[in-house]
C-alpha cells in the first residue's frame, strides 16, 4: 500500500504563487509515474500535470502550461507542484496521485493511488 499526503496549500491572491507537494510513503516502489488533479465542489476532477517515473518527462494541462511547473525528488518520494500567476477559477482542492504505470499520464483511472487533498483558494 502506498500512502499519498499533499501540503503547502493555503490562501494567496490573484497573479501570486504557491507551491504544493506530494510525500509518498509505504511500498513507493509500486510507484512510478505521479500527477496532479484538482476538483471544486460540483465539478468534474480535472487534470493539472503529470511526470514520469524519471522526471524526464512532464506533461500539463494546457491551461497551465507556461504558469505552472513539476517536479519529482525520487530521494525524497516527493513531487513538487510549482504554481505561478494563479487565478481565481484555480481554487480547488488539489489531489496527488501515484501510479504503476510508468508513463506519465492525464486520465485519471491509471492511477492507483490518491492523496486526500490541500485547499488552493485563488482571491481576486
Amino acid at each position: 500500500q502506498v500512502q499519498l499526503v499533499e501540503s503547502g496549500g493555503g490562501l494567496v491572491q490573484a497573479g501570486g504563487s504557491l507551491r504544493v507537494s506530494c510525500a509518498a510513503s509505504g511500498r513507493t516502489s509500486d510507484t512510478h509515474a505521479m500527477g496532479w488533479f484538482r476538483q471544486a465542489p460540483g465539478k468534474e476532477r480535472e487534470f493539472v500535470s503529470a511526470i514520469n517515473w524519471s522526471g524526464l518527462r512532464t506533461i500539463y494541462a494546457d491551461s497551465v502550461k507556461g504558469r505552472f511547473s513539476i517536479s519529482r525528488d525520487t530521494n525524497k518520494n516527493t513531487m513538487y507542484l510549482q504554481m505561478n500567476s494563479l487565478k481565481p477559477e484555480e481554487t480547488d482542492v488539489y489531489y496527488c496521485a501515484a501510479g504503476r504505470s510508468e508513463s506519465a499520464s492525464s486520465r485519471d483511472y491509471e492511477y492507483d493511488y490518491w492523496g486526500r487533498g490541500t485547499q488552493v483558494t485563488v482571491s481576486s
